[in-house]
């Protein structure tokens, strides 16, 4: 993205509202799609309406790709069915998808109608039946298919026609009479082997491909493991379908990172900067009620009833936050790298508890030492004036702070994979659900272990 001066955008808004079509197209000439849809998104939408409507249909296509989903869709609903068809029919069908998903049923369907090329009308209602977050969501249908039974220089003419309608060739797929995937045949090839020879001679078999109901998370594994750019789609006899490039994975990548993110930070919807009060609300105001009610357990448990355990061991309050803060952040720590480990692939599903049992080492020894450098603190110095009293307090906060750490690393480590085998993202285990929880068990375990030691070590009566 380039950074555009302000002056550079204030001249494009004024040649917008005095809507001098000639002007804009010289200004923005020499501008990559994605700088367009840059510019435009932060306008005032009658501004960006007018000069998107000035750019020719390619490189309008190209920018409404671009576009953020919201500005998009603002955009869209200034667009009539007829302008959104001529777009659709310069974009991939994986791209198209993307966009004729943001309307609704009705306007689907005129749309539709409205593209010219039937065969790619059909690619996209083809591509609409796929679940969005599988490989046949994300697949796109343009792609260069040769025979295996051509010579090479039947393959060289086959590739010459069918390039001009894909934007990257990244791979040449071999079929079958039956369209099932048998290789990929290497660019390479075309110079290192006779024009006499047959592709299936020269093909690479057996290669990577996906199923198109294959998860889009798994897909992007395979990205990652197999360094590929590109990926063939199959159905389930291994049929070719489509195929998904290294640009839709990144772009799924990011908002699968941003979506755990706003998981992890208590925001329960996707939503960002421009959304309205109301919207950001919505998102918010959910996490934000669980940890009021966390608050008010919290408060519950500390009241301790007609003999308030404060009362009779005042220095404990002062190690209410330490308790609390230290079993959210180590909850917090386990399951992000629960988390991390089942987006990635480097944590099995099927091999969890072995998992867990990691787990409960690590967190024993991270607990003996912060456990151990809080006994150091409260023996030299003493949270209460009355030495019996001091000693209780400082052995009640070492045992429940080295048992509120292993709880807090299992529980943070295990409600993940629970989700997981829920089938419920357990991006959102990393967020308020788990602090919450290990705040209230936190205090619950504090004040069960300070009242069972001053009942047995002191004749003070709770």
């Amino acid at each position: 993205m380039k950074d555009f001066d302000k002056s550079y955008i204030q001249q494009l808004e004024q040649l917008a509202q005095a809507r001098d079509g000639d002007a804009i197209l010289k200004a923005i000439a020499d501008l990559h799609p994605a700088d367009i849809a840059e510019l435009i998104g932060d306008m005032d939408l009658d501004d960006a309406l007018f000069i998107y409507q000035q750019l020719s249909d390619e490189l309008a296509a190209d920018v409404l790709v671009e576009l953020d989903e919201d500005q998009r869709h603002d955009l869209l609903s200034k667009l009539s069915t007829e302008d959104i068809a001529d777009a659709l029919e310069q974009m991939d069908t994986d791209d198209a998808v993307d966009v004729i998903q943001e309307l609704d049923e009705e306007d689907r369907e005129e749309v539709i109608r409205h593209i010219d090329d039937v065969e790619q009308a059909g690619d996209i209602v083809d591509l609409l039946q796929y679940d969005e977050e599988t490989a046949g969501g994300y697949m796109t249908t343009e792609m260069v298919v040769v025979n295996e039974n051509l010579s090479m220089q039947q393959c060289i003419s086959a590739m010459r026609e069918q390039a001009g309608e894909v934007d990257e060739i990244y791979n040449v797929y071999v079929v079958d009479d039956d369209n099932r995937l048998k290789g990929i045949f290497p660019i390479k090839a075309t110079i290192t082997n006779p024009l006499a020879a047959r592709i299936s001679e020269v093909m690479e078999p057996d290669p990577i491909a996906v199923k198109a109901d294959t998860p889009i998370d798994e897909v992007a594994r395979d990205f990652e493991k197999y360094d590929l750019v590109a990926v063939p789609v199959v159905d389930s006899i291994g049929r070719l379908l489509g195929r998904i490039t290294i640009d839709d994975i990144i772009d799924q990548v990011r908002e699968q990172g941003e979506k755990d993110y706003k998981f992890a930070s208590g925001i329960a919807g996707d939503i960002d900067t421009g959304d309205s009060v109301l919207t950001q609300v919505k998102a918010r105001l959910p996490w934000l009620m669980v940890g009021l009610v966390g608050g008010i357990l919290n408060a519950l448990i500390l009241d301790g009833g007609e003999s308030n355990l404060l009362e009779v061991l005042p220095g404990m309050a002062l190690f209410i936050p330490l308790i609390g803060g230290t079993g959210g952040n180590v909850g917090t720590q386990s399951s992000a790298i629960v988390v991390q480990g089942l987006a990635n692939g480097s944590l099995d599903i099927h091999h969890s508890m072995r998992h867990i049992f990691k787990e409960v080492g690590i967190a024993m020894l991270n607990a003996a030492i912060i456990a151990g450098l809080v006994f150091l603190y409260t023996t030299f110095s003493p949270p209460d004036d009355d030495v019996v009293k001091a000693h209780v307090t400082a052995l009640a906060v070492t045992i429940s702070l080295f048992s509120v750490v292993i709880f807090a690393s299992v529980f943070g480590s295990l409600v993940p994979i629970v989700l997981e085998k829920l089938k419920i993202d357990p991006a959102i285990a990393t967020g308020p659900f788990v602090t919450v929880t290990n705040d209230i068990v936190g205090m619950i375990i504090y004040m069960a272990i300070s009242t069972y030691l001053i009942r047995s070590l002191t004749n003070l009566v709770i």
